[in-house]
């Protein structure tokens, strides 16, 4: 707020509106202390308040709005909503339909998968919405997993994995040598890891002490057992009896799907296999703690300690809950920014709020930026050549007087 404060005119102060929304970390208070979620909203309101912008309030958004709002800044960034252009960009193409990207959000409480599936007919009306963009209409599919965010899935895990511990879990997704002492009162009062304790009383009341041993194939194997898919009341599902039509089209993946993979340095522009992924996954999680420690000493230990656990859970959830392939797989494009600007939900929900998407196409299509300077070039030559053609007609009228006698 300081900082819009100093970059934003303060003659503009008074009409620039600011809104806050709250996502899955809120959602769980929501579900486990009411009063509590609300006193936090309230605090905040209070202090944006204080503040010299239109403030607008500050409210709890839910999963299927985060997912929506991502999907909605993705493809307005990409310029899918609006026509394709063909003649110089001038005139619409006949076929002025994009195909849209698939949004993938990976947060630390929930996930969000979004796209517009091949088929408009859908099994589970709960999980589409409908939007009408630039004139025209799409219906997308959307679900929002909580509890599946990269930090309360990593719970969830540990919770597994106390089951008939006493008081100590070896952790195959942390580096051998690395030591973390946790409250058993996170794993029963959280509401995510509290479903996997069958039994909070049986669990000592002090620490629990998570010595890692760094194996990727057992880290995989523990992860997979988190997705439920021996239940599926519809033609396919993703995970936990969750309907999901079959892929379609390009995804663009990003938050914390984006900062995993780019700390594995795995961004670029080139197609990165599955298997490239598993082997360097695999180097890494073999790395002794002390070893990553001394070449990565500039990353926060929170961090740096749970880089193998995310990357290896990146890997399950798109392979094995989402059902990306082998295949599939060169259709996920992990992204941070679009044209410069930042790729999330954020974008998107400013958009919907301030209505500057338009359910009904323009008059006329915006010109792109090289259309733009390719007129403004045409029209500066023919402007040269009529003032040359005038100063010539002006300046020797006894020349053109001949052909006229």
């Amino acid at each position: 707020m300081e900082r819009a404060r100093k970059v934003i005119p303060s003659a503009q102060h008074p009409e620039t509106p600011v809104y806050l929304g709250a996502t899955a970390g809120m959602r769980l208070l929501r579900m486990e202390n009411q009063q509590m979620a609300d006193k936090i909203l309230d605090a905040v309101a209070n202090s944006i308040s204080k503040y010299p912008f239109d403030f607008q309030g500050a409210r709890i958004i839910s999963g299927q709005e985060e997912g929506a709002y991502g999907w909605i800044t993705v493809n307005y960034l990409l310029g899918k909503f609006t026509q394709k252009l063909s003649w110089f960009n001038l005139k619409p193409s006949k076929d002025d339909t994009q195909e849209t990207y698939g949004a993938l959000d990976l947060g630390g409480a929930s996930t969000q998968i979004t796209f517009v599936p091949q088929n408009e007919m859908t099994e589970s009306p709960n999980n589409n919405l409908y939007f009408r963009l630039y004139g025209k209409n799409y219906s997308v599919y959307t679900h929002s997993f909580l509890c599946y965010g990269k930090d309360q899935a990593l719970l969830q895990k540990l919770a597994l994995e106390l089951q008939g511990a006493s008081g100590i879990v070896y952790e195959p997704c942390f580096h051998s040598g690395y030591l973390r002492k946790m409250k058993m009162s996170v794993f029963n009062e959280g509401f995510c890891a509290r479903r996997h304790v069958s039994n909070p009383s049986y669990y000592p009341l002090f620490d629990i002490e998570v010595r890692g041993t760094g194996n990727f194939q057992q880290c995989q194997q523990g992860i997979i057992q988190l997705f439920n898919s021996s239940y599926c009341p519809y033609s396919s599902c993703s995970f936990n009896g969750v309907f999901l039509p079959p892929l379609q089209g390009q995804f663009g993946a990003f938050s914390a799907f984006y900062y995993v993979m780019e700390f594995l340095n795995l961004t670029s522009q080139e197609q990165i296999p599955t298997k490239k992924l598993t082997e360097k996954l695999e180097e890494f999680c073999a790395q002794s703690w002390k070893e990553v420690h001394m070449n990565f000493g500039d990353v926060k230990e929170a961090y740096l300690s749970e880089y193998c656990f995310s990357g290896t859970y990146i890997l399950a959830l798109l392979l094995n809950g989402y059902h990306f392939t082998d295949e599939s797989w060169k259709n996920i494009h992990f992204m941070n920014k679009i044209r410069s600007t930042s790729v999330g939900w954020t974008l998107g929900y400013m958009l919907n709020l301030t209505n500057k998407i338009p359910a009904e196409e323009p008059m006329s299509a915006p010109l792109s930026h090289s259309t733009y300077v390719f007129l403004m070039v045409l029209f500066s030559l023919i402007l040269v050549a009529v003032i040359i053609v005038g100063i010539l007609v002006f300046h020797k009228p006894s020349y053109f007087r001949k052909d006229m006698i």
